[in-house]
């Protein structure tokens, strides 16, 4: 396939600035990129647009048996370890985690489509009711995307803080009711589920600080130093449960593609910022300092 878009993510980031995430570490130069999207250029799909699924489970073992491809011991990952990602022009990949990309979709859109898989899983890991209160703890791309689902779920109310006051306002833009700035103020201290998605310590107190007795925590954000620690003395008095979310599951790519298709998630409006490929060093400019939303790069 030709590769056409490719979104920058938070992961990385980490490869960029730590040289790994948490226990894998670089060996050998790496390419980056596992949110993309393309046009297959040969065989009988030849010309299809396409939304691409970045993990080869093996296949083989319980887990993939039991439904749960995404945690594979064995699974390989675009951008990851010692398979290289798609921030190249052509690349070879599984015909079968291929998606056909719908005609309302841009490219750009479609390579978006692997974030909202991610949030998909995390928000359904959550168990969100209608009318029942939720906060998103770290509003980046993927805690702004679950805004949106919690949104569309009819959560209310819906808390979304972060330490970057532009992306407080497109949490406001985007359906949290109580949109703030974190640590600026006291939070609703009723929520049914939280979801960490900064990789922060201090948003996960701020979330546990949130939530009712026997609420539910999903932890979605990877911390820099791969640890993640807590105040226990309120988790265990609230008798919360844990929960931590690991990418996204095999179904959820093409659900993330019928919302976006359908217009009940804007993947276009998260997009901040443009780069050919060999503005690279400019795209991950923009990653580190955090500036804007979604940078996407176009082979």
């Amino acid at each position: 396939m030709r590769v056409s878009a490719v979104g920058l993510c938070g992961s990385d980031r980490h490869w960029l600035l730590e040289g790994g995430i948490g226990d894998a570490q670089l060996e050998h130069p790496l390419v980056l990129g596992h949110e993309f999207a393309g046009v297959v250029a040969s065989g009988a799909r030849e010309g299809e647009r396409v939304a691409v699924d970045p993990a080869i489970p093996c296949g083989a073992c319980d887990l993939c048996a039991a439904g749960l491809e995404h945690l594979c011991p064995a699974v390989r990952f675009a951008g990851h370890g010692s398979t290289d990602g798609a921030l190249r022009t052509l690349l070879a990949w599984p015909e079968r985690l291929v998606h056909p990309v719908p005609e309302t979709l841009t490219d750009v859109e479609a390579a978006l489509a692997e974030p909202l898989g991610v949030a998909l899983h995390a928000f359904d890991l959550g168990h969100v009711r209608p009318g029942a209160g939720a906060g998103v703890f770290g509003c980046g791309p993927l805690g702004l995307l679950l805004v949106q689902l919690l949104n569309m779920a009819g959560a209310s109310p819906i808390v979304a803080t972060d330490l970057l006051a532009h992306r407080v306002a497109a949490a406001a833009e985007l359906g949290a009711t109580h949109a703030v700035l974190a640590g600026g103020v006291a939070l609703d201290q009723d929520l049914e589920v939280a979801f960490e998605v900064a990789g922060d310590d201090g948003a996960i107190d701020e979330a546990v600080a949130s939530l009712r007795p026997g609420g539910r925590l999903v932890l979605v954000g990877i911390p820099d130093d791969d640890r993640t620690s807590f105040r226990a003395s309120a988790a265990r008095r609230k008798g919360l449960t844990l929960l931590l979310s690991r990418r996204m599951r095999a179904a959820d790519l093409p659900r993330a593609l019928l919302l976006a298709a359908e217009g009940r998630v804007d993947l276009k409006g998260l997009v901040s910022a443009r780069y050919a490929l060999d503005e690279w060093p400019d795209a991950f400019a923009a990653l580190r300092e955090r500036r804007g939303l979604k940078v996407v790069i176009e082979p």
